[in-house]
């Protein structure tokens, strides 16, 4: 008996004129990125033309759409002791299915990858790993981690 084969969803297309999910983590990965974004959650003139520029950059098509390629890009490893950018943007997506809607409950923004934020990063990747055998528990933001918080993963 053969089971269902499950994927870790795409990730997302974002373009100019979108707003919140997953716009702040983008705008967070783009200031890694070399790019001087604010973090507002709107796909807005600004963070289009960092995109563009990231793109550029990074000499992929440039279109100012943040498709697979540019996701792809935009993603770095972080792990348990890192600190910056990268790390608010894995907190921002955790305080994205903070269900409670107070933004003072739930993983803060801060930009340490700390004990709550590793608890935070191994439960959701324990919830995947059920299903997605390409997820590893360890702890560490990889590519796959990435995508699957990107792509709105187990979210409400």
């Amino acid at each position: 008996m053969t089971g269902t084969v499950h994927t870790i969803l795409p990730f997302p297309l974002v373009r100019q004129g979108d707003q919140q999910h997953p716009v702040p983590t983008m705008q967070y990965l783009l200031r890694v990125g070399g790019q001087n974004v604010q973090v507002d959650g709107v796909f807005g003139p600004v963070t289009n033309t960092a995109s563009r520029a990231f793109q550029q950059a990074e000499h992929l098509t440039v279109d100012g759409i943040v498709g697979p390629k540019t996701w792809g890009a935009l993603v770095v490893i972080v792990k348990k002791g890192d600190q910056g950018d990268a790390v608010r943007g894995v907190q921002e997506e955790f305080q994205y299915r903070n269900e409670s809607g107070d933004p003072t409950l739930g993983l803060q923004v801060d930009g340490v990858f700390g004990p709550m934020t590793d608890e935070a990063v191994r439960g959701f990747q324990q919830a995947l790993a059920q299903d997605y055998p390409e997820v590893t528990v360890d702890g560490i933001v990889g590519p796959i981690t990435w995508r699957a918080l990107v792509s709105g993963m187990l979210s409400f």
